[in-house]
């Protein structure tokens, strides 16, 4: 499973790889009236081949619509006799902002309390992967994480905090460069008990 997904990743990422639709071809054309209105030439040598490659980098960018989770987790639920915290911290994470389609990235940071099974600790990422990895919001990417771990492991209880910066702040609008968002999700015990929440809190600030 693993080099099927890192394999469809690379054939979605190159500028050379074949046209798959008819969609593909009707994002070139779009992208490249998008240059002429811009005040462009697309038949300048530089941008000739730009409509292919931004519909190639934008595929790639929200491959997370044609992922499915029950393929990505692949049954890897695992009965493990521990009950303490599991947390993966500093998960690398980049999205596009829905309303503007400009990126914002930063770390995820996912921790859950097995109630009778684990996941394998790769899968974590991956899940943060197939939100992030589509339009978003980061309020509904954090819940999203959450939810879908929630329902897929069963645990006593999960966190997520997502810290990102967003070009929409950075490069337009307020232009603030040193701004960070900070978001959390609570689940369960994370959410009904708060020394639970605080220990989780406590560990990712120790970064």
């Amino acid at each position: 499973m693993k080099g099927d997904l890192e394999n469809t990743c690379v054939r979605e990422g190159r500028e050379d790889a074949p046209r798959s639709s008819a969609s593909d071809l009707s994002l070139e054309e779009n992208l490249r009236q998008i240059l002429v209105e811009l005040g462009e030439d697309p038949n300048r040598e530089a941008l000739v081949k730009t409509p292919r490659r931004v519909a190639k980098s934008l595929r790639f960018l929200t491959r997370g619509y044609r992922l499915d989770i029950d393929k990505v987790l692949n049954g890897a639920l695992f009965d493990v006799c521990y009950d303490e915290m599991v947390i993966v911290k500093d998960i690398e994470l980049f999205s596009l902002c829905e309303h503007h389609l400009l990126p914002f990235f930063g770390r995820c940071h996912v921790a859950y309390i097995p109630k009778r099974k684990v996941i394998g600790l790769s899968k974590i990422p991956r899940i943060v992967e197939v939100f992030a990895r589509r339009l978003q919001v980061q309020e509904r990417l954090t819940t999203q994480i959450a939810r879908t771990i929630m329902e897929k492991i069963d645990p006593l209880g999960v966190g997520v905090v997502i810290e990102a910066r967003h070009l929409c702040m950075i490069m337009r609008g307020v232009e603030k460069q040193n701004s960070v968002a900070v978001t959390s999700a609570m689940l369960g015990a994370f959410r009904d008990n708060p020394q639970t929440r605080e220990e989780f809190l406590t560990l990712v600030r120790g970064n």
